[in-house]
């Protein structure tokens, strides 16, 4: 691999975008994948080279995905802001696959509900508030952020849930939040919004099946709480 070779001096037709724009993401080596997450080349070479140099010390996706950001940064020409943008990338890459994988299978319980959104939420240090949109046979059609809170408090109407279920035809939706005092502990207005959103789903003719709390590798299920 040349060093000094930019991607601007090869052939439009053999510049990563290019292939990406005309052939398909699928289609890209890993190092052409790489180069484009990367940008740009630096001193110590090309954007190429740069890819080129991260494969050789790491080998594969899977020993990359795996590196962090003190590893990544050892390797000459990437720098903090790249080494971000490759822990990024992949982040991203995970995020998608457990999602999309998620709609794949029925929801059957609130321990797969928090295995699910867990590892995101735990470390929240504001109310996030989703909604899990689900079909006939309780298969993820759609998860919806409703709302980014304060620190201590998240203001939801169900109508800002209850518009993008309409929308994707849901046929029943849970409700999921986090706490960021890690205690998932439903508050006094947890309970009370819960009781309402159940009433106007179900005039909606949209069963709430479950709202999970989300705390600090804990989670609390309100419907087995019997709340509702």
């Amino acid at each position: 691999m040349e060093k000094r070779v930019s991607v601007k001096a090869l052939p439009p037709e053999d510049r990563p975008r290019e292939r990406l724009y005309h052939i398909g993401a699928a289609d890209l080596s890993l190092q052409e994948l790489l180069a484009i997450i990367l940008g740009r080349g630096s001193r110590d070479g090309s954007v190429l080279f740069l890819s080129y140099r991260l494969l050789e010390r790491f080998g594969d996706i899977v020993t990359l995905g795996r590196a962090g950001l003190d590893e990544l940064r050892k390797i000459r020409g990437i720098g903090f802001a790249r080494a971000c943008q490759i822990v990024a990338a992949i982040e991203l890459g995970k995020r998608f696959t457990r999602v999309s994988g998620a709609r794949r299978i029925s929801i059957r319980g609130p321990g797969e509900v928090a295995k699910l959104f867990m590892d995101e939420m735990k470390h929240y240090d504001r109310e996030h508030f989703k909604a899990a949109l689900l079909d006939t046979k309780n298969q993820i059609l759609r998860i919806v952020t409703v709302s980014i809170g304060s620190l201590n408090a998240s203001i939801v109407h169900p109508r800002e849930i209850l518009k993008p279920a309409i929308a994707a035809s849901a046929a029943s939706i849970i409700l999921v939040h986090n706490h960021p005092t890690g205690d998932p502990s439903p508050s006094k207005e947890d309970v009370e919004f819960t009781r309402r959103f159940a009433k106007c789903g179900e005039l909606m003719g949209i069963q709430l099946l479950d709202h999970i709390i989300i705390g600090s590798g804990r989670y609390q299920s309100l419907k087995e709480s019997g709340v509702f």
